[in-house]
């Protein structure tokens, strides 16, 4: 018996390569014979860059950058050293994790550090990026990120404008003479797995800017200072991607990707399941299995366990997926392309003692077990 396993972290708990071991003990136990391969998975945010680091034989990197508040922080982010291969959460420079909530104004916040990752990562050989831009605290147009790379912009008197969000509102001039020309070899596949585009009442500053704490005036300038901004872009670069599906991602992150550094915007997942060559595990296996913390009508709408599911229907393979715990609207998983799927919990408990990471394990491991035993029992 062959099986693939890509499983999703138990955020909180157990880690993608966590769950997916405690999985295979359970399978070996019952079949001591069976061929077991797993691969983590994350779907661009949080976790991808362990998940590809521990999958791809990569190591992390630790840099300290420009904090989304302008302070000195350190980031981690992974390298691949075979394949000059960086992969990084802008999150782990500019996240909104990372700003007190008292302090959280998207006027005062800088995507800054996150150029000076991407310039480490460089000096270090790497020429192929793939950034997860979930989680940001920023609404700067991603002036931040391009300020630390050499672009330079200016407000109408000619004054050079720092890489904040309240910068981001004053420019009327850039210049791109600077660009780090080493930029010009590098390829930036970024995991977005939104459609806002940068201005307007779908757009980065109403859709995202209030939960980053910007009050309704501060919304209403932030919106009007992209737009006003892209089109600064449009009249000195000749491009106009404002309206690109993504370019309001990150507070305008995934328009600065797109517009300077040629960076394509892809659902998260569809990276990580090509980088990591999902399919060709496919091919041979009888059974693979997915999942991740809380199955609910989220995870059928496109997350990543969601899209192994699919993945492994296109070689008509059976899926069974664990989960932590799964809502009524899990059910629509089901017609996703998971076959089956099981919350681990064998007995009534606390979230909190349930997220506990010996207990959790101990769950995964009994229910793959159980699963397994009927699979034996069946065939």
């Amino acid at each position: 018996m062959k099986i693939l396993i890509a499983i999703d972290s138990f955020k909180g708990s157990l880690s993608s390569l966590e769950a997916g071991k405690a999985i295979k003990d359970g399978i070996i136990n019952i079949y001591p014979e069976a061929d077991v391969k797993i691969k983590p998975l994350a779907d661009g945010g949080e976790g991808t860059v362990d998940a590809l680091v521990s999958g791809m034989g990569g190591k992390i990197i630790a840099v300290d950058v420009t904090g989304a508040l302008g302070e000195q922080v350190e980031a981690h982010y992974g390298i691949i050293e075979n394949k000059k291969l960086a992969v990084m959460e802008m999150a782990a420079a500019a996240g909104i994790t990372m700003v007190p909530e008292e302090k959280r104004n998207p006027k005062n916040t800088t995507t800054f550090g996150v150029g000076e990752m991407i310039l480490d990562a460089m000096q270090r050989g790497c020429r192929d990026f793939i950034i997860g831009i979930g989680g940001s605290a920023t609404n700067d147009g991603g002036i931040g990120m391009l300020e630390a790379m050499g672009v330079v912009f200016y407000n109408e008197k000619g004054e050079k404008l720092g890489p904040y969000g309240l910068d981001m509102l004053r420019v009327a001039k850039v210049d791109v003479s600077g660009l780090k020309q080493e930029l010009k070899e590098c390829t930036f596949r970024i995991a977005c797995d939104v459609k806002n585009t940068l201005c307007g009442p779908m757009g980065a500053a109403y859709v995202y800017g209030p939960q980053k704490g910007a009050s309704p005036q501060i919304v209403k300038q932030l919106d009007e200072g992209l737009e006003k901004y892209a089109n600064v872009i449009k009249e000195y670069l000749g491009v106009d991607n404002m309206n690109e599906e993504g370019s309001g991602a990150a507070g305008g992150l995934g328009y600065a990707f797109v517009t300077f550094l040629r960076g394509r915007l892809e659902p998260g997942i569809s990276i990580i399941l090509d980088v990591l060559d999902l399919e060709k595990d496919m091919e041979e296996v009888d059974y693979v299995i997915t999942g991740e913390g809380k199955l609910d009508e989220q995870t059928a709408m496109g997350k990543a366990p969601i899209g192994v599911a699919k993945l492994a229907k296109q070689y008509d393979k059976k899926v069974i997926a664990f989960c932590g715990s799964a809502t009524e609207g899990a059910a629509a998983c089901n017609e996703a392309g998971m076959d089956a799927y099981f919350p681990i919990l064998r007995c009534p408990m606390t979230v909190e003692d349930a997220m506990k990471r010996e207990t959790a394990l101990c769950n995964v491991t009994s229910a793959t077990e159980q699963v397994f035993r009927l699979i034996k029992a069946i065939t």
